[in-house]
């Protein structure tokens, strides 16, 4: 494909979409850049999926929007169709790209929502999920969880802000008519959870997958869980640790030189980059480092640095809070036994009841 650089968005959309058979992208990718010699070997392909990234998920374009406060984490915008008449063709288009970078072994630069990773496998969103990307909604609906709502006059239906206007939807038929009790608060979260990360965003999720599935079937992806695909589509990243360690911030009686915590970072020193990227998934819900690194690292209520907070008993596995980007570590009384309970809570996150 030759390209111009400052038109790389609609170019490479019409060129890709052009094509009647699919898996002609299957063929070894040849990019060129209008008015610049040189051959490609692999650069000018990384190149290329690096800058239409930065396209493909800008905000500005109104197919994607940012998480809760940060400005790093994507999710699909509910209102794409309102931004663009013909989003779900871009969106096709974007899962044809991604499948493209899987298949040829590239990266996407862009992150998103780990319930985008889970539709991607078909798997169930569960209120866990939330807490990392709106916290304030998360501690609503455990509340519920926990208490009797009865009292509270609460419908199965949503208010949804389209613009300015709001608009209620029900979350099943009479929904409105429907009140939640203790019996049925369950069913209730259940749809609010499906409403707010599947529902809205299900026709861009489906073309998104029809093109990703042209050269990925989706059988190859299943074998993966939700972390494993973001690194698979988006890669490791850098994770600078002297940076990581400047910017983080301790409690109830951890400081810098404490033994537990100069263990703790040997431990972190002592990992591959895999592990680094699958402690940071596990305390914070994603892989992605802000641009200008520690510093500026968000929970689902702004500006949030990594912490680690002394708790619990050292019979205790560590426990994460992702809106808080936070670790709670047990006072342990051997680098041996840190380390060996640190990357048994991080190797099983998944159902694993210490991160909320």
């Amino acid at each position: 494909m030759k390209l111009h650089r400052n038109n790389i968005f609609e170019e490479s959309y019409r060129r890709i979409m052009s094509l009647k058979r699919p898996d002609v992208l299957k063929a070894r990718l040849w990019i060129e850049f209008e008015s610049e010699k040189g051959l490609d070997y692999g650069g000018v392909a990384r190149e290329w999926f690096f800058l239409l990234s930065k396209e493909m998920f800008n905000p500005y374009y109104g197919l994607f929007e940012y998480s809760a406060t940060d400005n790093y984490t994507l999710q699909i915008n509910p209102n794409s169709g309102l931004c663009n008449e013909d989003h779900l063709s871009y969106f096709k288009f974007i899962g044809r790209v991604a499948g493209m970078a899987v298949f040829h072994g590239k990266l996407l630069d862009g992150f998103f929502i780990r319930p985008f990773y889970k539709m991607m496998l078909g798997k169930q969103i569960s209120l866990k999920d939330m807490e990392s990307v709106d916290s304030e909604y998360y501690n609503s609906l455990k509340w519920i969880l926990e208490n009797d709502p009865t009292e509270l006059d609460l419908r199965f239906c949503i208010d949804e802000d389209n613009f300015g206007q709001t608009y209620q939807v029900d979350l099943k038929p009479s929904g409105s008519d429907m009140v939640v009790t203790n019996e049925n608060k369950k069913e209730y979260i259940d749809l609010v959870i499906q409403w707010r990360f599947v529902n809205r965003v299900q026709k861009q999720m489906n073309a998104f997958l029809e093109g990703f599935t042209e050269l990925i079937p989706i059988d190859l992806i299943k074998i993966f869980d939700e972390n494993e695909l973001e690194l698979l589509m988006c890669g490791l990243g850098d994770v600078d640790v002297n940076d990581w360690r400047q910017h983080t911030v301790y409690k109830n009686g951890y400081c810098p030189n404490h033994p537990v915590i100069q263990w703790f970072w040997k431990v972190v020193l002592l990992m591959d980059a895999e592990k680094r990227i699958r402690l940071l998934q596990f305390v914070t819900g994603t892989s992605r480092v802000p641009m200008n690194g520690f510093a500026e690292l968000y929970g689902s209520n702004g500006p949030q640095l990594f912490t680690i907070e002394q708790w619990g008993t050292p019979d205790k596995l560590p426990r994460a809070h992702t809106c808080f980007n936070r670790l709670d570590l047990p006072s342990y009384e051997s680098f041996e036994d840190l380390r060996e309970k640190l990357l048994m809570a991080v190797e099983n996150a998944q159902g694993f009841e210490g991160v909320d």
